[in-house]
């Protein structure tokens, strides 16, 4: 019997329920997930006939086994199969880009609220906006809603820091209504930040009309300084209306999805129009060149949700779907929204211009992509030919060393592969062995650990890279090739080499130097790839020398030592502890009422 037989024959077996189903390669890894209204019509359809897109036909190939598991309605299937892919990333699921990646704006739950960028949004009391495409548009936002309602971005803490300290210079200014001097209750403070989060909304409209109702208040009690500032606040959002790409009704609150299928990529473009104006769009490049199935397109919306929030009472989608597809979707957003959500088709009419609207920015998205990917081709093409290599390499690594004297000594590893960086594939190695600041015994340790893992299955450290860079001269390359030697490794492996002002001169093979100068995309493609590698490696000694510095301030306090200090800063963050009341910190599990009455006093008597 062959294997295709045999998943048919199991197949066949399976019960004509929903339920989610899990495709399995020959070491066991979890290479496909998906959901169905009947497990028994779609999974046997995958053993069946020879009629599968190209990408289905490349995933069945590789399955050997597969598990299942019954659910009771559809909704909890998708449910399940947003979790399975976000737990597993199977290869042959379209993901969108990690979430974390993308920028939000936060508005935390307390009594004066604080507004900040963050890349993490948590299942907490707080309100995130967005995401963003990027954290300039981020702060952009973040900015104009800041300046308009003059809200505090200090690090203090209110009610209890009020008081306490002068005011800063943003209270002169006008840009600030100074929470510090006491002179806005909680409740006021608040109002201002609701506000703020209608413009985030893109609610400028309800916005405008509660603010003109304040400042008719306001002069009425003839407080004529308060109503000043209100008007300056509608005045404001009367220039960023203006300012706005008006696309719809002003009533009109809606995200339009859109897929662009390329040769090589496809995208997923996403616009958000609150208020009649585009406030926000997103360009996903999926991780599979074929957008193959209405599954991946209910997925794909159902994970966007899942990580952004913010969902609005309508949806408006570029591609077809089924009437039950439709249906699903819009159950499954409707169990996270307080209201109904529908998502439609639209085939004219505004709705129509708005789906041609976000298909136009997948198609340029796709473009800008592609010709990204065509100049990086081009680049190391060149590269592979000024180093004489006898095949453009797929995969290349480069290497750099930071640290902070004696300490935090790290070697980062960043990757170039198939085009692009793979920053699920960085590595950073702490150095353990090699005393003291020793750049070349540090690399040597780092490329040692680094080769070991060839080919043990490691991800990432498991592959075989083809172009190895480090960041030094010819010291640090005639050693890592003496030490490849003694280990029988062939791996081309050169030095970028950097000028009297750190910046990129050269490569070197150990022996002689190879000019870059006048090959403007290598050269830049090299800078690129060393700054990377520098930032990474900054990056992670950076963290571990603050992490020391904040470990060496807790033991300081009596009572608390290094136990008890990485107890505290893996339960919250430093600046955290040192705001946090003692109620909060004996619910830290080993710390009891004295280490917390001890800390409190710590820190309260720094701050006087």
């Amino acid at each position: 019997m062959t294997i295709i037989e045999r998943l048919r024959d199991k197949a066949n077996s399976l019960p004509e329920t929903p339920g989610v189903y899990i495709m399995k390669n020959t070491d066991g890894e979890i290479i496909y997930v998906g959901k169905s209204k009947k497990l028994k019509n779609r999974v046997t359809s995958y053993f069946t006939g020879n009629n599968h897109t190209p990408k289905t036909a490349r995933m069945v190939s590789l399955v050997r086994d597969f598990d299942y598991i019954v659910c009771d309605t559809e909704i909890e299937a998708l449910a399940l199969e947003n979790v399975l892919i976000k737990k597993h990333s199977p290869k042959y699921n379209i993901k969108l880009k990690d979430a974390k990646s993308y920028p939000y704006i936060k508005v935390t739950a307390e009594e004066y609220p604080r507004l900040f960028v963050t890349r993490e949004r948590k299942s907490d009391k707080a309100r995130y906006f967005g995401p963003y495409q990027g954290s300039s548009a981020a702060h952009t936002a973040l900015e104009t809603v800041v300046k308009i309602f003059g809200l505090y971005t200090c690090r203090r803490s209110f009610p209890k820091d009020i008081g306490k300290e002068r005011p800063c210079i943003y209270k002169d200014m006008g840009r600030c209504v100074a929470p510090c001097v006491g002179g806005i209750s909680g409740e006021e403070y608040r109002a201002l930040v609701k506000c703020a989060e209608w413009v985030l909304d893109g609610n400028i409209k309800a916005t405008v009309d509660s603010l003109t109702r304040d400042m008719e208040y306001a002069a009425e009690e003839m407080e004529f300084e308060r109503a000043a500032q209100l008007r300056d606040s509608i005045r404001a959002l009367g220039a960023l209306v203006e300012k706005q790409k008006v696309v719809a009704d002003e009533k009109v609150m809606r995200d339009v999805f859109a897929v662009y299928i390329g040769e090589t990529e496809s995208v997923l473009a996403m616009l958000s129009i609150r208020g009649g104006a585009l406030v926000n769009k997103n360009q996903f490049v999926l991780s599979l060149a074929d957008f193959s199935s209405e599954d991946d397109a209910v997925a794909l919306i159902a994970d966007y949700y899942d990580t952004a929030g913010n969902i609005p009472r309508e949806i408006m989608l570029d591609f077809e779907l089924t009437e039950e597809d439709r249906s699903l979707l819009s159950e499954y957003l409707t169990l996270s929204a307080p209201y109904k959500v529908t998502v439609k088709v639209p085939s004219r009419g505004d709705g129509r211009r708005l789906c041609d609207m976000a298909l136009e920015n997948a198609k340029e998205t796709a473009r800008q992509h592609r010709l990204t990917v065509e100049r990086e081709d081009k680049s190391v093409g060149r590269l592979a030919e000024l180093l004489g290599l006898s095949e453009v390499p797929r995969r290349i690594e480069a290497y750099d060393i930071s640290n902070f004297g004696n300490e935090s000594i790290f070697a980062s590893m960043v990757v170039f592969a198939d085009g692009k960086l793979k920053k699920s594939d960085y590595r950073a190695f702490s150095i353990k062995t090699t005393l003291g600041q020793d750049d070349y015994g540090s690399m040597r340790e780092a490329l040692a650990r680094r080769v070991s893992h060839i080919g043990d299955g490691t991800a990432s450290l498991g592959e075989t890279p083809d172009l190895i860079l480090l960041d030094g001269g010819e010291g640090h390359v005639g050693m890592i090739k003496e030490l490849f030697s003694e280990l029988d490794i062939d791996i081309p492996v050169y030095g970028m080499v950097k000028d009297d002002f750190h910046k990129t001169r050269a490569i070197t093979d150990g022996d002689e130097e190879i000019s870059i100068a006048r090959e403007m995309n290598v050269y830049t493609f090299i800078y690129n790839l060393q700054e990377e590698a520098h930032r990474f490696a900054l990056k992670h000694s950076t963290r571990d020398k603050s992490k020391k510095l904040t470990n060496s301030t807790l033991t300081r306090i009596p009572g608390i030592g290094e136990k008890k200090a990485k107890l505290l800063l893996s339960s919250m963050p430093y600046v955290k502890i040192k705001a946090a009341s003692v109620a909060e910190l004996v619910k830290i599990k080993g710390i009891s009422q004295k280490d917390a009455e001890s800390i409190r006093e710590y820190f309260d008597k720094k701050e006087k």
